[in-house]
This record gives C-alpha cells, structure tokens and sequence, in this order.
C-alpha cells in the first residue's frame, strides 16, 4: 500500500481546479446575491444551498467547502479536475461515505488586499454542531480579521507571524514583505498552513517550536502575533487560544519578550488581553511588561468585558452549550479563579511596538468608540509623529490645524436658554479622536496657521490679551503638553 500523500502534495492540481471554476470572493458574491451571502455568514445556509444547486461545478464547490453538504463523488471529481480524489482522500481533504463525498477540511478563499488567497482550516461548528478538538486549528475568525486590518502594511524587509495558526496573518505579510517566518507550537497548525502556502503558491518559512524559541538570536523588520491570549485558569484545552498560563500571563510574555527581537526601527503588532484588578489600573499594569529603554509603545484597548460575558463568550467559542451541566461546572471554575484573583473584567486591543535607540516611551489609552478605518495606517503614522516629538522643541516649532479636524461646543437647555456644556475638537478621520478643551485652548488653536507664530510666541500673545501679564510657567507648559497630545493624535501638525 503506498504512503498517504502530505496535503501539500495535492495543491497543484487543487489550485488548478479554483482557478478554472473561479472560486474566489467576488465571484461567490457574485454567485450567491447579497441576501444569501449574508444569511452564509449568519450560519443560515438554507439560502446559499438552493442557489448553489443550479450552478454547476461551482455551485458543487460552494456546498462542499462553503456548506459542508455532501456531494456525489463524480460532481466533485468533474469540479475538481485534475484534482485525484482518492489522493484528496488519502491526504485528509476529504471523507468518503459510500458514493458520497464531505469535507474534512475548511477551505476557502479570503481577500487579504492583494486579491484571492485560499486558506486551509479545520472545520468550525458555524454551520455543524461540533466539539472543538485541543488541536484545533482556527480559520479566519474575528481575531483574525482583527489583526489583518490592524496590521501596518508598509513594505518592510522581513516579518516574523508567531503562532501561525492557519497562516492567515504570513499569507497577508507576504503582500508586503520581501521575507516571512511563521511559528507554531502545534504540528497540525504548521501542516495546515504548510497547505495554505503551498495552495497559494507562497514561499513561507515555517518553524516548529514554542513561543520564541524557534527564532532566538535572530530580529525582524516586523513582527505580528495573534496569540492564544484566552484569559484564565492555567490550562490548555485548545491550543489556538489557551497558553497553558495563568491570566494574563500569555500576552506579558509576548509583549515582554517581542522587543528583543526587533531590527532597529522594526514594528510589532499583535492583540493582547489584559484583567482589570480591583486594586490597580491597567495602563501600569501593561506598562510593566515592556523594558525601561528601547521602545516606542502605543496600547489601544478597544473593549472591556465582565466576567460573566467574558466566560461565557469563550464557552461557545468552544462549541460548548451553556446550558449543559459541564459547561456549567467550567464556568464555575473560571469565575472561581476569577475571584480569588480579584478580576473586575477583562480588556482587549492592540499593542503596537517600535524599536528605538532611547529611553521607553508608553501611550496607553481606550479607543472603545466605533471608527470604519483599520490602525494600521494610523499606527505607523503615530509612531512617526511620536518620534517628531522626541527630536523637537513644540515650543519653538509653529504648527496647523488638520484640515479634518473640527471645533464643536456642545449647549443644553437651561433656565435662562442654552448653556455651553463642552467644548471639543474631533478629528473627522481614522480614529476619530476627541479632545476636550477650553476657550483658551480654542483660541491658541486658533492662531495655528501656516504663516502663524511659533507656539512659545502664540502663548505669550494669548497671556497678554487675557490677563495683561506674561505667560506663567504652568501656563506655558499646559499649552505644550496639550499641543503634544494634539500631535500624537493628529489633530494638528507641525507646519
């Protein structure tokens, strides 16, 4: 009997078959209509399988990947050529029952920015009820989608994916980067995406091995890392989002230990959970995983939740029901753990690093309002004006108003008619920042023009149409700390 081919072997005759029947994105958009496209992703797929039927060989290859359905063995082998069914079998792509055919495996096509890729994936409970398995390999899920929109895309020289999973995020980096390596502790995870990159004919380093050991002693232009960051207990029973370690103990380690593997001027981008403890905050408490020199750090939490969402969230991530009395006697154990440690609730976001030659630099702050643009832009553009900073004076420099920034004075109802009851500036693009301010902080921002007045000489010039008198010294170093916030969020620019 000869050996069982390795799934990498059977993709070129696969890619050959979703390319001739244009298994791609739009074309499936395409295909089924806006209506049954939406109800697929709601795990309605009643509406996608009726069009499905009456679409020949792709329609074949909707219900079997997409679906899940169970094809006759010939509709398979006639969409598949010249695809070897009884080598697909041998591989793993498939299982057989009797005439009839089912996946045994998730495949389908994503667009990462660079067109259609195709990403390989065990199957999830989406569309069939089932228990995850500990080695469980994740397809493109929410975190998934998280990181790639979040992610910098800047064309850099190499990337480090840690933990690749399916290899979504070394798919993505290979759009921008002239090298990629992608890690993983679990050999079913580095099969998988040894298929995905063979599927979409992309070279990929991949390297078997826990955490950073795989890389040690080398350093990367970018790094990014959508690791098992699953707060609680010290276990693992999934390996795509449990570390093995307690809490929040998988994102300290790697949000501690990324930037010894930095290249100078190198990016990090990665998602991070953290517990909000009820004696302590948690901008110092992430703040304390990061080294004292050599690091510029911006950590934007985007969401909080309480324990009892949090819990119950990761119960059906994992498949369980919970109203079923295990899943129950595990919730009880993870609050348990919960309260003897003290944890309020439980944050998530993105941690951007840059290596640099100074001392630390740390923003830590929320961005839990809703915006349409990814970070990933933005975060490059943070950094760069982060590093404007340390090399100016704002004092000395004269500076603009974005042109998308806006002034909005907000009045309520009051006895005597409106009252102003805030006063802000919003930037109407990417992040949407808001920043309250004064009357005061109104007119310097006011005096901000391309042929305006050094910040110093703005100041001075408002101190003496207020009050008569030079700037004191408070006031001078409020107007620089608020123009230095302002830069960092874009709100205004050097001129």
């Amino acid at each position: 009997m000869t050996d069982s081919p390795a799934l990498t072997d059977i993709c070129a005759p696969l890619r050959s078959a979703l390319l001739r029947n244009n298994f791609d994105v739009d074309t499936i958009v395409d295909v089924l209509g806006p209506a049954a496209h939406s109800a697929l992703g709601r795990g309605e797929p009643v509406p996608a399988r009726r069009i499905a039927r009456g679409n020949g060989e792709l329609g074949t290859l909707i219900s079997l990947f997409l679906l899940g359905d169970p094809c006759s063995s010939d509709a398979v082998a006639a969409a598949l050529e010249p695809l070897d069914i009884d080598s697909a079998v041998r591989a793993g792509l498939f299982e057989r029952d009797g005439t009839l055919l089912r996946a045994a495996l998730d495949l389908r096509p994503v667009d990462l920015g660079s067109g259609t890729r195709w990403i390989v994936a065990d199957l999830d409970d989406s569309l069939t009820r089932r228990t995850l398995t500990e080695d469980h390999v994740l397809g493109v899920g929410h975190a998934s989608h998280s990181l790639l929109q979040a992610t910098p895309t800047a064309p850099v020289g190499s990337v480090l994916d840690l933990g690749t999973g399916c290899g979504v995020q070394a798919v993505h980096a290979c759009g921008y980067a002239g090298s990629v390596t992608a890690t993983d502790v679990s050999a079913r995870a580095l099969r998988l995406a040894a298929a995905t990159a063979a599927l979409n004919e992309l070279d990929i380093e991949l390297v078997d091995g826990s955490w950073f050991e795989p890389v040690a002693g080398r350093t990367f232009d970018q790094i990014v890392a959508n690791p098992p960051f699953v707060v609680g207990p010290a276990r693992i029973e999934h390996t795509y989002r449990d570390s093995g370690l307690d809490l929040d103990g998988a994102s300290q380690l790697v949000i501690s230990q990324i930037p010894a593997l930095l290249a100078p001027g190198g990016t990090a981008a990665l998602l991070a959970s953290w517990v909000h403890l009820e004696d302590g905050d948690w901008r110092r408490r992430v703040s304390s995983w990061l080294p004292d020199h050599g690091i510029d750090a911006w950590i934007v939490q985007r969401d909080v939740a309480d324990p009892a969402l949090y819990v119950g969230t990761w119960l059906r991530d994992a498949g369980l029901d919970p109203r079923d009395p295990a899943a129950q006697e595990r919730a009880e154990e993870w609050f348990t753990h919960f309260d003897a440690a003290g944890v309020e609730g439980i944050g998530f976001g993105f941690v951007y690093l840059r290596r640099i030659d100074g001392p630390t630099e740390i923003l830590a702050e929320d961005l839990i309002h809703g915006f349409d643009d990814p970070l990933g832009v933005e975060a490059l553009a943070y950094f760069e004006r982060s590093a404007w900073l340390r090399t100016h004076d704002v004092l000395e420099a004269q500076f603009v108003v974005d042109e998308t920034t806006a002034l909005e004075r907000v009045f309520q109802p009051g006895a005597e008619g409106w009252n102003e009851v805030a006063t802000r500036v919003h930037r109407g693009s990417g992040p949407n920042w808001r920043h309250d301010i004064d009357d005061m902080a109104a007119a310097l921002l006011a005096g901000m023009r391309s042929d305006g007045l050094q910040l110093y000489e703005l100041v001075e010039l408002l101190a003496l149409a207020h009050t008569g008198a030079e700037a004191s010294a408070e006031f001078i170093e409020q107007a620089a700390a608020l123009t230095r916030a302002l830069v960092r969020h874009g709100l205004i620019r050097p001129n």
